[in-house]
């Protein structure tokens, strides 16, 4: 599997913020920062984390190449000649902790930290953020889907719309991931062994004489595979008529027609009419699919207009994110290192929501016991016992006065070591794996947190001594 070479796939200012930090010897200083997002994509009720694959990936092989030491030393900032001796000898040597793909994830909650040299940690900000933006994003979108077409077949059809290749497979394994049946990008299904499915376009059946000609020669072709794309000229009129021509015909050779596909007009009339020919003409198990710029709004309205589709091909809205096209994650330093232990750090903002929550920290889903249910995400400091208390007072962390003691819980935590002292620790677990486990997280919450509109708010608290770090920074520094 070849995903590229990555090194220089980071913002300059990084680079010069390495450069600066080498002139005055703070290189080796350690560093912690954490990556999150502020708000939920598309107005949801969560999101799902995803990209964690391709950053160990790129970990594992970050390290600068002659090519790589010759383009900077291009650049206008004319780097030390020292200094790029340096970057040969660059390897990763920090610790790095994430949650596992797969997990719903809320604002403002470490989804990866990052404990290392300043030298390592600020390299690897825009990959990090690159990689988990843009497939927690795709992810949390194909999970939207499948929320409102929960037995149905979905296909990820977007490699033609995505913003190049590397969109085009990524999106398809974090659509898959999150619940899509199949891809219709056979390099993704072969890189990440996702099943693939395709049919035909219009254009085979404009390449003959006759739609019924060019349905009978596609049969003949692959008989054990045949899904038929009906609205080239007229669906109801000649689309569907000739394709139960060659359901008959498949059925006289002891196969059968497995489906028909729509791409154009009235998607619910379609289905609807289009079922009732099946049917009349003896063929029940016919499935119905459906594409032509398709997403969780417009299926959710087809359904509710009756539609009798079975499998749905969903492209560019999907792949795109075409209603929200960035996630907006962000990596902030919440601590640094001085004399063997470590800072806390804060960023004020005049935007409240962007002042940042100082500290070494760890994540835990506080789970109810008796329910099974998740009351609530908790953020602690590093070092407090949280797992081992009788009891938890959690209060909105803006909303001081909203609050709850739970007794009878579970603290699980939820950021998992991946890389320890540069050294891979974690094992990734294979693709299917990590679709069940999705499906056991969607278990694990009230259906009012997952539902696709004006769900109920997902609760993150911070502990008491997290709280009050937080506070008094801003005293210290807000004037």
């Amino acid at each position: 599997m070849k995903y590229g070479h990555l090194s220089l796939h980071t913002d300059k200012y990084e680079v010069n913020m390495m450069y600066a930090h080498w002139k005055f010897g703070t290189h080796n200083r350690k560093h912690v920062y954490e990556a999150y997002f502020r708000n939920l994509p598309f107005g949801n009720g969560f999101a799902v984390f995803a990209g964690l694959e391709r950053l160990i990936h790129y970990i594992n092989h970050l390290q600068f190449t002659e090519e790589d030491i010759a383009y900077l030393s291009e650049q206008e900032e004319k780097y030390d000649p020292a200094f790029l001796d340096e970057l040969r000898n660059f390897r990763f040597s920090g610790t790095i902790r994430a949650v596992k793909e797969g997990t719903l994830v809320f604002p403002n909650e470490p989804l990866i930290q990052v404990e290392a040299r300043a030298f390592e940690a600020l390299l690897i900000e825009t990959a990090i953020l690159n990689f988990i933006n843009y497939q927690t994003l795709i992810a949390t979108k194909a999970a939207r889907i499948r929320q409102v077409a929960p037995d149905d077949t979905l296909i990820e059809f977007g490699t033609r719309r995505a913003q190049e290749a590397d969109a085009a497979i990524w999106g398809a394994r974090a659509a898959y991931l999150a619940g899509f049946d199949a891809t219709s990008n056979l390099r993704a299904g072969m890189m990440f062994r996702i099943p693939t499915k395709g049919t035909h376009a219009h254009a085979w059946v404009q390449d003959h004489p006759s739609e019924e000609e060019a349905f009978i020669r596609f049969a003949e072709a692959l008989p054990d595979q045949v899904t038929l794309l009906v609205d080239t000229y007229d669906t109801l009129k000649s689309g569907i008529p000739n394709a139960i021509k060659v359901a008959r015909m498949l059925k006289q050779r002891g196969k059968k027609l497995l489906g028909i596909r729509i791409d154009s007009g009235d998607l619910a009339y379609l289905s609807i009419q289009g079922r009732k020919m099946l049917d009349d003409a003896g063929f029940p198990d016919v499935k119905i699919m459906a594409s032509n710029d398709l997403d969780e709004t417009i299926i959710f309205n087809l359904k509710g207009q009756g539609a009798r589709i079975d499998a749905w091909g969903i492209g560019t809205r999907l792949i795109t994110a075409a209603d929200q096209p960035a996630l907006g994650g962000v990596y902030k330093m919440v601590a640094y290192e001085e004399n063997g232990t470590y800072v806390p750090t804060i960023k004020i903002s005049a935007n409240p929501e962007k002042i940042t929550t100082p500290g070494v920290k760890r994540v835990y889903r506080i789970m109810n016991k008796q329910t099974g249910k998740a009351e609530g995400d908790y953020i602690a400091l590093h070092d407090e016992d949280v797992q081992n208390q009788d009891h938890l007072v959690l209060f909105d962390p803006v909303h001081t006065y909203i609050r709850k003691v739970v007794t009878d819980f579970e603290a699980v935590p939820l950021l998992e070591t991946i890389f320890l002292n540069g050294k891979q620790v974690y094992q990734l677990p294979q693709l299917d794996q990590i679709r069940e486990y999705h499906k056991q997280q969607l278990s694990l919450f009230w259906k009012e947190y997952l539902r696709l509109l004006n769900p109920e708010v997902y609760p993150v608290h911070l502990s008491q001594k997290t709280w009050d770090m937080k506070m008094n920074l801003i005293k210290k520094y807000v004037k």
